[in-house]
């Protein structure tokens, strides 16, 4: 499971995003942009985030460390914000921590360069857990310490919003047109030839035991949390094997 900490200090909300994340400190001495279980996307929103996160982290990519986060409501009374209140007493117990990239630059493909390799696993990997979050408009990545690193990745999964269309919806190809690494080239076949074989089911399996069981109970058609945590393993295992076929829109 996810290292779990407390959140002691709310400090000020992140508008950069729809959910309205915050920058907070916790026990641990760490500071964390939380995401909330309150927040309009729900739980689903985190279970996205701590899937395609560690999925990404275990095949090579830079993504902040995640961790639980847990939240005492009573940070927010002292917000003079009636929307940073009301989300917050909406999140108590278990939500989700980022580590915050203190001095981070936000990715601006005019400005930067990527070769081909990594923007190719960048977008094979987009592909994979279909993620319409990482657009030229809003592209998702930093600039930390002169590497590129991947963020936000709430947006993605779209079929585990409605599982029993999920097989289909998971099959579907992948418009990369609008993909923020797009003009780069990126050399799709090297990825595919590296990362799908290494989406295996023990990975996924590994993946999704650090979804916590909270944002997993009751939901509708599943009898326990592990039932769902495998639901979200076989599109994506299935997904691994063709989807370098499925993308359109690079040249």
């Amino acid at each position: 499971m996810l290292k779990e900490a407390i959140a002691t200090r709310y400090i000020t909300p992140l508008r950069e995003g729809g959910s309205l994340p915050g920058l907070v400190e916790a026990d641990d001495l760490g500071t964390y942009v939380m995401k909330f279980t309150g927040a309009g996307q729900g739980r689903k929103t985190l279970v996205a985030e701590v899937v395609c996160g560690e999925l990404a982290r275990r095949l090579g990519f830079r993504v902040p460390r995640l961790v639980t986060l847990d939240l005492d409501p009573v940070l927010g009374l002292g917000e003079p914000e009636q929307q940073v209140q009301d989300l917050l007493r909406a999140s108590g117990g278990t939500n989700l921590g980022m580590d915050f990239l203190s001095g981070a630059l936000g990715f601006d493909p005019l400005a930067f360069q990527v070769d081909a390799a990594e923007a190719g696993r960048i977008v094979w990997f987009d592909a994979l857990i279909n993620n319409v979050d990482r657009s030229w408009r809003n592209p998702n990545l930093l600039m930390w310490h002169g590497e590129l690193w991947l963020i936000d990745h709430g947006a993605t999964m779209i079929w585990h919003h409605n599982w029993p269309g999920a097989e289909a919806s998971a099959a579907r190809p992948y418009d990369a047109a609008d993909h923020a690494l797009a003009r780069f080239a990126p050399d799709l076949a090297s990825a595919a030839a590296d990362l799908a074989p290494r989406v295996t089911e023990d990975l996924l399996a590994e993946v999704t035991a650090e979804i916590p069981d909270a944002w997993l109970a009751d939901e509708p058609g599943f009898d326990t949390p592990d039932d769902l945590r495998r639901a979200y393993t076989r599109p994506l295992l299935a997904r691994a094997a063709v989807i370098h076929d499925r993308i359109q829109g690079i040249k």
